[in-house]
Parts: structure tokens; sequence; C-alpha cells
């Protein structure tokens, strides 16, 4: 990759959230106003404002689905690995998508008409679910692949690392007395580039949800793996969890800085700053000490 695009991606981060849900409002709001007037024009007689209240309820109904969706798919991710395991809870999440959508888009209906005096009738709720399913069926097939889609280009744009050596299976695995192998490389794939980060040259660790950010000289990759699993196969003496979202290489912190509500940052040899709780500052303390004792 090159230092432009580094540069791009690492200034994306920092208006990422707000650019996800810009991108959401967007969508949503094109497609209310393209239904909005495609249904006004095929009802001739009636007024603008009915299919604008049906498409905003519907738009804002699904706008307000749409994290609970992406945290479901976080619970049951969809890759190769766990598709057959986790298919059918999706299948289930297309009937609880379209089931609150039909609840809310029917109570705003009900509400708005009635704050002009007029009554909203639905119509039967076999007929409208099964009607409604179908449309939502689709929406959720096509934000789930939107989302995987945008994130699948962050991990080619970032890059994802994996460990450089499969774990052994249990059949080989050494005696339980034996200290486990640590990796001291890992493979990082970015676009069609793949090259090696050595264990020693991170920095620090971050949680992202099913993956941990790996920073590493300024440049951060991710990992398929949980913090704590992570740390299991790392140095203990080097590395330390300081947060319940980081982890820290303690021979990369130049300073730790104390904060007046008993938390502390640590500023990192890169110039980088990461959080530390005080849940993990006495620990981090003596996990100081004894490796500048070792020493």
């Amino acid at each position: 990759m090159s230092d432009e695009t580094s540069t791009w991606l690492a200034r994306y981060q920092h208006w990422r959230r707000r650019a996800e849900i810009g991108f959401w409002v967007l969508v949503l709001t094109v497609q209310m106003l393209a239904n909005s007037i495609t249904t006004w024009m095929d009802l001739r007689t009636a007024p603008f404002a009915q299919p604008l209240v049906w498409e905003l309820s519907s738009n804002l109904t699904v706008g307000l689905l749409i994290p609970v969706l992406i945290a479901f798919e976080r619970r049951f991710p969809l890759r190769w690995d766990t598709l057959c395991r986790n298919l059918p809870w999706h299948l289930a999440g297309t009937l609880m998508f379209c089931a609150a959508h039909v609840l809310v888009v029917m109570t705003m209906r009900k509400a708005a008409y009635a704050a002009v005096g007029a009554s909203y009738t639905p119509g039967n709720w076999i007929s409208v679910f099964g009607y409604e399913y179908l449309k939502d069926m689709r929406s959720y097939v096509l934000i789930l692949a939107a989302v995987l889609g945008y994130r699948l280009l962050l991990l080619r744009l970032q890059g994802e690392a994996r460990l450089l050596d499969a774990p052994e299976t249990a059949s080989a695995a050494p005696p339980s007395d034996a200290p486990p192998a640590r990796p001291e490389r890992f493979l990082v794939r970015k676009l069609r580039s793949e090259f090696l980060i050595a264990a020693a040259d991170i920095e620090w660790l971050q949680a992202q949800g099913n993956y941990i950010g790996i920073h590493v000289n300024g440049h951060d990759y991710l990992l398929r793996s949980t913090l704590s699993d992570f740390l299991s196969q790392l140095d203990p003496a080097r590395f330390v969890q300081v947060h319940r979202s980081y982890a820290a290489n303690l021979d990369r912190v130049a300073e730790i800085e104390p904060l007046d509500s008993g938390d502390a940052r640590l500023r990192m040899k890169d110039g980088s700053q990461i959080p530390c709780s005080r849940r993990y500052r006495a620990a981090l303390g003596g996990q100081a000490q004894n490796k500048a004792t070792a020493l």
C-alpha cells in the first residue's frame, strides 16, 4: 500500500463512525424520497403527504434496526467457517427483523394519522406480514451484503494478519509441563502484498469486535482473535493488558502519565497514546518492576 493510501486510511479512522452513519442516512433518505414520489404518481389522487408518511416511517424504522442487525451479525458472524452453523440464526433473524419493522411502522403510522384526526387501517395482519416479509428479507440481505463488503474492503486496505504457523493438533501437542510455543512472527496480507512482522515489534493491541488491531510502526493490522486469546500466545513478561480493550508491549512504553481519575495514559515510544485503567494500573507497575529486575 502506498504512503498516500495509508495516510488517507489513518485520517479516515477519525471520521469513520460519522461517515458510516452518514452513508446510511443518505441511502435511506434517497430511497424514502424516490419511493414516496413513485407511490404518489401511482395513486394519482392521494395527497403527497400520505406516501411520504408511509415511506418515512418505514425507512426510519430500518435505520433504527441497522445497528441491531450489525450487532446480530457480530454475534453470529457469516464466514465460510461459520456459515452452516450461523445461517439458520440469520434465517430466524429475517423473521425477527420483519416483525420488528412491521410493529414499529404500524405504530408510527397510527400515531401520524391520529395526529391529523384520521385513522389508519393496515388490513389483515397475516397478509401484511407476508407481503412485508418478502421486502424485509431482501433488505436484510442487502444490508448485510453492504456491511460485509465494506468490512472486507477495510481489511484489504488496512491489512489482515494471521499466525505464520497453524497451531499443532492435540495428538502432536507438547507435554502439559512444557512451555507453550509462542509465535515470533505474523504474516500480514495487504491488498496483493504479503510481508512478515515480528512479535517484538508490536507496540500495542486493541480489541475491535471479532478482531484485534495490532499496532506496528505506525500501522494497524487486524487479526481475527479475541484480546485474551491472543495475549495467551504472547510473552506475558512483555505484553500486558492495560485496559479492557488494550494491551501494551512493556518494551515500547516510554511514559506512564497518571490521571486525576485514578486511570493513566501510556505514552509509547512511537508517539502514540493508549488508555490504562486503574483496574490494570497496579498490575502494570508490578510487571514493569519485575521486568526491570530481570534485566
